[in-house]
């Protein structure tokens, strides 16, 4: 049974791999735009100067975390995180905005707003999913 948990936190981990990658290529691609965006953001246009920096950067490195065992658990940690930041954001921009342009970049830019949030929730749920998994079944045999 250890070994099934084990590839299903696997599998989570590569999702979030592949969906981070994704997102922070496809924000590199077109970054001029994703800046415009998060400027036009009302909750965000003070930190356009450097939050796409930011979100780019902090994507590529939980991705990156969560490549290796030794730091899956602090990749999912800020896999479950950034997807709450995410969730959080969205929920704001449908109760406070209208006809907002999504900064997310490829194919993740075509989702409504609702859809968006929809994902994102169930994305922080496999987030709390993996590592749930990954705290009670990677710890070394004793």
């Amino acid at each position: 049974m250890k070994n099934a948990k084990t590839r299903i936190v696997e599998f989570i981990s590569y999702f979030f791999i592949l969906l981070f990658c994704y997102a922070g290529i496809s924000k590199l691609f077109d970054f001029k735009n994703f800046q415009i965006q998060i400027s036009e953001s009302a909750l965000l246009n003070r930190f356009s100067d450097f939050l796409p920096y930011i979100i780019v950067v902090v994507e590529f490195f939980i991705a990156g975390l969560l490549c290796y065992r030794k730091t899956r658990n602090i990749g999912l940690i800020g896999s479950l995180v950034l997807m709450l930041v995410f969730t959080g954001y969205i929920a704001l921009i449908i109760n406070t905005s209208d006809n907002l342009p999504c900064s997310c970049g490829g194919i993740l830019e075509k989702m409504s707003w609702h859809q968006h949030l929809y994902f994102n929730i169930g994305c922080f749920v496999l987030s709390v999913i993996g590592l749930g998994l990954n705290l009670r079944y990677s710890r070394p045999a004793q």
